[in-house]
Order: structure tokens, then C-alpha cells, then sequence
């Protein structure tokens, strides 16, 4: 009985050893992977979130202002005639 024990308990050690290195090797190939991808993305041309939103304002600005443009000289043009 008492050997069955021992058994037991050395196939549970042997299993929870086996569990801790596939825990720790799963997470060294997520970390392999994200560093993978950082290295990806970063050799693309990609602008930040932050940037996208300035020109976007910019072109909204540049839009207006045509806009206003537009309408001064159809303005000037009436008043010509």
C-alpha cells in the first residue's frame, strides 16, 4: 500500500514538472511571438493614432478655409458685375 503511494505521488510530482515547463514554454513562445510581430510592424510605415488624427484636423481646416475661399470670391465676382 505503501508503495502504491510513492507511485503515485512520484507520477503526480513528475506531471506537475511536466505542466510547469509547458506553462513556461508556452509563455517564452508568446514572448518570442510578440517581439516577432513588434519587429514586423515596426519595419512598416505606419503613422500613430495621434498623428492620423492632427492631419485629419488639418484637412477639415484646409477644407473650411477653401470653403470660405470659395464663397469670398463668388462674392467679389457678384459684386463685379
Amino acid at each position: 500500500m505503501q508503495s502504491e503511494n510513492r507511485l503515485f505521488d512520484d507520477f503526480v510530482k513528475m506531471m506537475n514538472g511536466a505542466a510547469g515547463t509547458l506553462a513556461g514554454m508556452g509563455r517564452e513562445a508568446e514572448g518570442a511571438f510578440k517581439e516577432r510581430a513588434k519587429e514586423w510592424i515596426g519595419g512598416l510605415d505606419l503613422v500613430s493614432r495621434e498623428e492620423f488624427e492632427a492631419i485629419k484636423a488639418m484637412a477639415a481646416a484646409a477644407r473650411d478655409e477653401a470653403e470660405a475661399l470659395k464663397a469670398k470670391l463668388s462674392d467679389l465676382e457678384a459684386r463685379k458685375d
